[in-house]
């Protein structure tokens, strides 16, 4: 049995909504739209099911097919989706803060959410001239080398912690901490100090300074972040500005 791009099980055969969350699957940020046989390919299954389930998916509306045969999401996902507190209940209540701290630092900034063991990003607001990431909305990410992601680990539960700990950390620069030892220091250093420092993890021009949002029982939910270019400002400059703007989207989500 071969295995889909996110670690699940895939194949012909299985559930009928199984087989049409793989074909979902298949898109991401760099293929928005696919043939037929991409998807039947990228979903290993036989292209008769395929051609089946995605009429299914497009009378629903979770597909569309444009007139060069080429497929994409449909807006009814996306309608799906507004309704989740985590993505854009979260982003309604936070960016008015985000564009205030965007607005006065002219810097990137970024609101993500820990989705079992990875980043994913809500929100992401780029001032003309800032550092340029690699972030885009909707990526996941490694929560071992973002701002954001370093909180969202620091507070996740100790089982999360273990496991992402377990495996290889990849690395993006010679400046990736990949011991898990001194990325275990890391997050005692978050929980301590309330914010996150990632220097230079990433790409080599660009420091993020991360800080917890928190709801209303003072669970950690999602984490923002401000990305600037490395030598521009120090990070304990920085952390004053990130954590201000967490605690006010924290009192907003708590209203």
């Amino acid at each position: 049995m071969s295995v889909s791009r996110r670690g699940r099980p895939a194949g012909p055969t299985g559930p009928v909504i199984s087989r049409a969350l793989r074909l979902l699957d298949a898109f991401d940020a760099e293929r928005r739209e696919l043939t037929l046989s991409d998807l039947a390919r990228r979903a290993d299954m036989p292209l008769s099911t395929t051609h089946r389930l995605m009429q299914e998916l497009c009378a629903w509306g979770a597909v569309e097919r444009g007139t060069d045969g080429l497929y994409r999401i449909g807006l009814r996902l996306w309608e799906l989706g507004s309704l989740a507190p985590r993505g854009p209940g979260l982003r309604e209540a936070a960016l008015p803060f985000l564009e205030d701290l965007s607005r006065i630092t002219r810097e990137n900034v970024q609101l993500a959410v820990r989705e079992g063991t990875e980043v994913v990003f809500v929100e992401r607001i780029a001032s003309s001239g800032a550092v340029p990431v690699l972030t885009r909305v909707g990526d996941r990410f490694a929560l071992t080398v973002t701002g954001v992601g370093l909180v969202l680990l620091a507070h996740a539960p100790v089982e999360v912690q273990e496991e992402v700990l377990g495996e290889p950390i990849a690395r993006y620069t010679a400046k990736t901490v990949t011991d898990p030892a001194q990325v275990r220091r890391m997050l005692a250093d978050v929980r301590s100090n309330g914010f996150s420092i990632s220097d230079r993890q990433v790409t080599m021009d660009a420091l993020s300074v991360g800080a917890p949002i928190r709801d209303r029982q003072g669970e950690v939910v999602a984490a923002v972040s401000l990305v600037v270019r490395h030598g521009s400002a120090t990070s304990h400059a920085l952390a004053p500005l990130v954590r201000t703007s967490a605690q006010a989207i924290s009192r907003a989500l708590s209203n």
